[in-house]
């Protein structure tokens, strides 16, 4: 620690703490409670050490700070006041905790006098987010407001990464004291362990294992992406031809173009994911926690094979599925040394996995992905699928229903560069998220995919769009409907639809668009869509598509609650468009 001989206020102390953990952009909005912390900024900002992006509300703010994380790898970080600013974040912490994602939450408190006495915004958003949470505190004394900092970011990096919450009391941050500055990682966390290492006789199972096994598969989530572990997968990938399937938050860890890749598996993943996953005989996990989307019915999931699990989180371990071997550790730290064993052992000259391949690669000729084509009506699959021939380096957020699922099948992607609510699922994503990438890229482009229902649940986040001129694209599927909700409601409900229907109400997306002063475009034709889209992404400034596609397109494959992932709706139905040759085959 190093000696400061100014009497500095507690605002002071917080501002300089993220300052030297390299904070660099805070997202958030101020309010009564907060506004010692938001005049302390005032001053840093004119100094230009840190810069403060203004949301449109606070869900916004929370889910730019998330997307900014997410696609830079370090601490998103975002300000709120107290009461109805705190809870406004609710939903944004839970998507963070859901996809472990790094945040430090600074919330705005009534002053120490007054917490319990139900004062005016007051509310006890310690223990509302304490479920949601990595960890929490509520700063009692402006002298701990250094090493809480400090040990925040550690915790929300370290590990499996998640929203880290600090409650100051507006007193606190006024209040003045010798203050004592506190260096990045110079910290003591009493009963914190570090991760213990893996054992090579752990890894020399593995080979084992391998060794063993004729259709081996790869099951990559978003563990692996966190780790930044994409080259150590492909290298292992290919080392062992072993083909790789992803989760939502696994993608982009490998080249979807690849012979080795099967794209996503579960609920609305590729068919040949899901019939490789049930037909493997040996399963590795990467950084994935079998959840229910992925799994489909628990007990018929993988239920041949073996299965290695490999996770930074040991409460993943044994949760949903039972590992024959099970190792808690980094991802890419696994890996990097588990790949030097496999060369140095006789596993390539034994490991025959030919056939399984060629199996693989016969079941996406059989069952590709597909696009409908031959219609005067325009395909959500066609838009997206050409968009990511014309952008295949930029960065892409997603909102939450059929869209989102679309863009998982039809868009490629780098690692690092899709942002979407996988866990919670939380519409209302993609255009905040949108927004805190470009802040963390702005010479990148950021394409945001979203639904006219999803997009309406935060669209006054074009507020902050405006202000800042950020260049974000925006691409709405618009079918007039929770196209999700009217698609379970159509296969489970017997076709009632009830309140799912959007038409009604609706605003001119182009007309809103403008009335922030930004670019609106439309997209009705088929025959438009190459050049529009074009005309779309040459635009230097921030811009919307609205898409007029088919209203009751599905989203196919579909395993269906409680149904194994080789039992799929809507595989038939692919199968006779084929015949048809009324669509388009994306292998």
């Amino acid at each position: 620690m190093s000696k400061n001989s100014n009497c500095r206020t507690g605002a002071y102390a917080l501002l300089d703490s993220l300052v030297r953990h390299k904070v660099s952009n805070i997202f958030g909005y101020p309010g009564g409670a907060i506004l010692p912390i938001y005049d302390e900024l005032y001053t840093w900002e004119k100094t230009k050490q840190v810069s403060h992006i203004l949301g449109r509300h606070e869900q916004g703010s929370v889910h730019a700070a998330d997307a900014y994380a997410r696609s830079t790898g370090q601490v998103g970080v975002c300000f709120a006041t107290s009461g109805p600013g705190a809870t406004n974040l609710v939903t944004g912490i839970a998507t963070a905790q859901m996809d472990s994602v790094p945040l430090v939450i600074i919330t705005g408190q009534v002053a120490r006098s007054f917490i319990g006495t139900d004062a005016f915004q007051e509310v006890d958003i310690f223990g509302i987010t304490m479920p949601i949470v990595k960890h929490s505190y509520v700063v009692r004394d402006p002298r701990d407001m250094a090493s809480i900092i400090a040990e925040a970011f550690h915790l929300a990096i370290s590990g499996r990464p998640g929203p880290v919450l600090i409650d100051v009391p507006k007193d606190v941050g006024l209040e003045k004291f010798e203050y004592y500055s506190v260096e990045p990682g110079n910290i003591i966390i009493p009963g914190y362990r570090n991760l213990r290492q893996h054992s090579t006789k752990q890894l020399e199972n593995i080979v084992k294992l391998l060794e063993e096994s004729r259709q081996p598969l790869l099951y990559v989530g978003g563990g692996s992406i966190t780790s930044n572990a994409h080259n150590e997968v492909i290298h292992f990938s290919e080392l062992c031809q072993i083909p790789v399937t992803t989760t939502l938050m696994g993608k982009g860890i490998i080249d979807e173009s690849s012979s080795l890749a099967l794209g996503m598996l579960g609920m609305h993943g590729t068919a040949y994911a899901n019939f490789a996953v049930s037909e493997c005989d040996l399963l590795i996990a990467l950084g994935a926690r079998f959840d229910d989307r992925v799994t489909g019915k628990l007990d018929e999931f993988a239920c041949n094979a073996q299965v290695i699990h490999i996770d930074i989180d040991p409460a993943e371990i044994g949760k949903n599925r039972i590992p024959d071997l099970a190792i808690i550790g980094d991802i890419q730290s696994v890996l990097k040394d588990l790949i030097p064993l496999i060369k140095k052992s006789v596993i390539l000259s034994t490991l025959q996995t030919t056939s399984w391949t060629e199996r693989i690669f016969k079941w996406k000729q059989q069952y590709p992905l597909l696009i409908p084509k031959q219609i005067s009506r325009i395909s959500p699959q066609e838009i997206l699928s050409t968009l990511s021939s014309l952008a295949p380096d930029a960065y892409y957020t997603t909102d939450v229903g059929q869209h989102q699922m679309w863009a998982a099948q039809f868009i490629q992607v780098l690692p690092r560069h899709w942002m979407s609510s996988a866990g919670l699922g939380t519409m209302g994503y993609g255009l905040p998220a949108a927004i805190g990438v470009q802040i963390a890229f702005p010479q990148h482009d950021v394409i945001c995919i979203t639904g006219d229902s999803s997009f309406q649940m935060n669209l006054q986040e074009l507020g902050t769009v405006s202000q800042y001129n950020l260049p974000v694209k925006i691409v709405v599927i618009n079918n007039k409907w929770q196209g999700m909700v009217r698609q379970w409601q159509e296969a489970f409900y017997g076709e009632r639809y009830s309140h799912s229907n959007m038409a009604s109400g609706a605003p001119n997306f182009k007309q809103l668009m403008e009335s922030y002063g930004l670019l609106g475009l439309e997209l009705s034709e088929r025959s438009e869509i190459k050049s529009v889209l074009s005309e779309f992404l040459n635009y230097q400034g921030p811009v919307l598509l609205n898409c007029n596609v088919i209203e009751d397109e599905n989203c196919y494959p579909m395993v269906a609650p409680g149904k194994s992932n080789s039992q799929m709706i809507g595989v038939q139905k692919q199968q006779k468009r084929k015949l048809k040759h009324d669509v388009e085959i994306i292998a």
